[in-house]
């Protein structure tokens, strides 16, 4: 396993893989590497499934840190294509968490939930010793519509264009801004700053992935989408083309950036596509409707290039930056992780 972050491929593969409990003919996408949510097949219906932490920094505000952890929740179930549906969530909070925080961060997930069109329908609260920040509970988020209006990377087929939204680094960006504004603001000013505090609002993908299969999914549009979590781009796109089943070629000088990254990831010293990006989604579109897809996000505001394509296995997955191209590599370790900590310590 990795030292910190998501367990390794060969971890999964090797221990978590082969022992998957009973099998269900109803399960019609179930875990792998690089799928963002399971999917079950329930007569006419469709219904994808993800699990994550619920995800609580009080230095954020309880407000802030909040909409993140609902949306982080959500993001991963909207690459299914379907739209949010259910929520249940567990929450084993602090005892310091005070009745009124608790009441702040609630309204929140209601809040967000009901925008999203989510009933929140079980779950549990309550305080207890030895729970901290910031994991502070787990939660199952669920998206439901037709059976073939989901997306997976089971339907992903070469020349499939690959599309990325605002580009690297995002989460790394709206935490160091959320925690370290002051430094920002001294290293840079407050032009950035400011720029450095929105991408907060950017970590989600949940419109993202509303608007590329609002074009349709598999032959019609999308056939795959998925949230660039830890690892950034370049874990997110190896995973992508592993469970696929492809290779690909992503050309790395195309692919949008959000203003206000390259400076922050400068200051901190991490390397931008390897670093972690909550909001930055990746998606395969059929080449028939990759403009349409581009051109309903960019619309809405949302950065968004084309800058690549799916290939046959047998071709491999590769980078191509400044016209040279060469097999990615996966990074190993997210740098996210070592510079934040390193800048907790001043």
């Amino acid at each position: 396993m990795a030292p910190l972050g998501k367990i390794t491929d060969d971890f999964f593969q090797k221990i978590i893989k082969p022992r998957l409990g009973a099998r269900r003919p109803e399960v019609a996408v179930g875990p792998e590497q690089g799928i963002d949510v399971g999917i079950l097949e329930l007569g006419e219906y469709a219904l994808a499934m993800t699990a994550d932490p619920v995800f609580i920094v009080p230095e954020y505000g309880f407000e802030r840190s909040a909409w993140f952890a609902i949306h982080i929740l959500a993001s991963d179930a909207v690459t299914s294509g379907l739209p949010p549906a259910f929520l249940s969530i567990d929450l084993n909070l602090p005892p310091e968490l005070s009745d009124d925080d608790l009441a702040r961060m609630w309204e929140v997930i209601h809040r967000e939930c009901e925008k999203m069109g989510a009933a929140i329908v079980t779950g549990h609260t309550g305080r207890y010793d030895n729970c901290r920040y910031p994991m502070v509970g787990g939660a199952t988020f669920m998206a439901m519509g037709p059976r073939d209006a989901y997306c997976s990377p089971k339907f992903c087929r070469p020349g499939d264009r690959i599309l990325i939204t605002k580009g690297p680094a995002v989460e790394a960006t709206g935490i160091f801004a959320a925690m370290f504004p002051d430094r920002i603001e001294k290293e840079f000013g407050a032009a950035v700053r400011k720029q450095a505090e929105d991408v907060f609002f950017r970590m989600s993908v949940v419109e993202d992935a509303r608007l590329a299969a609002s074009v349709g999914v598999r032959d019609r549009g999308v056939a795959a989408m998925h949230d660039a979590t830890e690892y950034g781009i370049t874990g997110g796109l190896l995973e992508f083309a592993k469970a696929a089943g492809l290779g690909l070629v992503a050309h790395y000088d195309e692919i949008v950036m959000t203003p206000a990254v390259a400076e922050i990831c400068r200051m901190f010293d991490i390397e931008p596509f390897s670093s972690i990006s909550e909001g930055t989604l990746i998606a395969a579109v059929r080449p028939k409707a990759a403009n349409e897809v581009l051109r309903r996000l960019q619309d809405q505001g949302i950065l968004a290039s084309i800058c690549g394509e799916m290939t046959d296995a047998a071709e491999g997955i590769h980078a191509v930056t400044g016209g040279k191209k060469k097999p990615m590599e996966h990074p190993g370790e997210d740098p996210f992780w070592a510079a934040f900590f390193r800048a907790l310590k001043g």
